[in-house]
């Protein structure tokens, strides 16, 4: 009789101490199985049910990153050398492809879409590790993700991709093909990427190419009224944003989306690519316009050449956002951080360029800070950066605080002046709004930072948008 009362008390033992277990809220000891008095018996509580926390939010990083493409970080040698050169400086975070602009999959994936259309290259064969690594050595780990420009999967789903009137398939001007923005299906794949994503262990998934494709030829680009149910261009670009960052910000993952620059200020370009820059910003953690001097026509902010004034053109571009965006807060409306990428190459294929070093680098971060943004992010195709160009964590600290001085400084006095306070991102005064950005040259598809194109790009048809990609 005394073996089973010591039985029984074991097993409550066990059951109140595993979280995996959660007893009914009633439990009592039947006497007859125990041998226990019915005063012993009800002596026994009930247990409250022990649940998991809820997965919460990495605490929110100031991002100073770069981007590496797949086959750099995949590539242990390369890995080694760029961790090498990161340590030390102010850099904290990486952007890896995860979904590149071919629409490959850059590692193994648990995906039934992925394994359907055979979309997985992988180029890094362990991505959790190599996250971890990177976490290991401090950093925040970004994965960036093609959305519409996903020549894989329009070949290997052709009823998912722009066709013209004959039925054939649009292709641009590299002979790739474009996925449907309209279509839900691709939507859910985009999502399902995302996941993914943060089943891996990222911090972020950076969505890239949320546009329809502006190249010649797209015009005559038949959509389906099946598809489209009455929505434009910018009206299903900014529901697929919305979508996306309501399945996975529940998920406790941020989300992030790069835009062109061009469309900051000018109904033309946001009709064009479908992006309107308030609109999406409602509906993300983080926007990231990308605002490479090199990307903006002769004239444009009144700058003769803005690739030659990376300072007044990153300025400029800010402040654009800035003024856009204030019209949302004052509405009373949500608005993402704004963390902009700038240009870490040479764009030796204008006519009137400059060669981009350390002091090109410092101008454009100073510009954002001047702009009163605090994040940015360099690109370069080639994952060859100006390492000179960056600070040291110790002069990071110092110019942060420095930063932070000038700025309570500069609110001081705009409170004694006018008595209310400023918004809560910094404005930095200008002569005049943001000039509207009619068109942007068409650029090649690849831009090398060593630059060895020399021709001068022809004009388009329509707003063409520069392509960055690896060869």
């Amino acid at each position: 009789m005394m073996k089973k009362w010591l039985l029984a008390a074991a097993l409550l033992v066990a059951l109140t101490g595993c979280k995996r277990y959660e007893p009914p809220q009633d439990l009592t000891v039947e006497t007859e199985e125990t041998g226990m008095s019915e005063e012993a018996a009800e002596s026994v509580v009930a247990v409250e049910p022990v649940t998991e926390a809820e997965p919460s939010r990495r605490e929110p990083v100031q991002v100073k990153g770069i981007y590496l493409s797949a086959p750099v970080a995949g590539n242990q040698e390369m890995m080694d050398n760029i961790l090498a050169q990161i340590s030390g400086t102010e850099i904290n975070t990486v952007v890896i492809d995860l979904k590149d602009d071919n629409g490959r999959v850059t590692c193994p994936m648990d995906s039934a879409l992925v394994t359907e259309t055979e979309a997985s290259l992988a180029y890094v064969s362990d991505m959790p590790a190599l996250i971890q690594r990177l976490k290991d050595q401090g950093l925040y780990v970004i994965a960036r993700v093609v959305a519409f420009r996903d020549p894989w999967l329009a070949e290997k789903k052709p009823e998912w991709c722009l066709k013209l009137a004959d039925g054939s398939v649009f292709r641009d001007r590299s002979g790739l093909a474009w996925i449907n923005p309209y279509k839900q299906e691709v939507w859910d794949y985009l999502v399902e990427i995302g996941t993914e994503a943060a089943r891996m262990g990222f911090d972020e998934v950076q969505f890239d190419y949320i546009r329809f494709c502006t190249e010649r030829g797209i015009k005559d680009v038949v959509f389906e009224e099946a598809d489209t149910r009455g929505r434009s261009k910018t009206d299903v670009i900014t529901e697929f944003t919305a979508y996306a960052y309501e399945r996975l910000s529940a998920q406790n993952f941020y989300v992030a989306a790069d835009v062109f620059g061009a469309i900051i200020g000018s109904e033309v370009d946001s009709q064009s690519v479908g992006q309107i820059y308030g609109e999406m910003a409602q509906n993300l953690d983080y926007i990231c316009p990308m605002i490479y001097p090199s990307h903006y026509g002769d004239g444009n902010f009144g700058i003769e050449h803005p690739d030659m004034e990376p300072y007044r053109t990153i300025l400029a571009a800010l402040q654009g956002s800035s003024e856009e965006l204030a019209q949302y807060r004052e509405a009373g409306k949500k608005v993402a951080v704004v963390r902009p990428w700038l240009q870490d190459f040479t764009a030796s294929y204008l006519k009137n360029y400059i060669t981009y070093g350390p002091d090109e680098i410092r101008a454009q971060i100073q510009a954002t800070y001047d702009a009163g943004y605090d994040e940015w992010m360099l690109w370069s195709a080639a994952c060859r950066y100006t390492w000179d160009g960056l600070k040291t964590k110790e002069e990071a600290a110092a110019e942060w605080e420095s930063i932070q001085e000038s700025r309570a400084a500069a609110e001081t006095a705009a409170v004694s002046e006018t008595g209310q306070t400023s918004q809560p991102e910094t404005e930095v005064e200008r002569s005049g709004p943001a000039p509207e950005i009619s068109s942007v040259p068409e650029l090649p598809d690849h831009v090398d930072p060593a630059g060895s194109q020399k021709t001068a790009p022809s004009s388009g048809e329509s707003t063409v948008i520069p392509q960055m990609q690896m060869e």
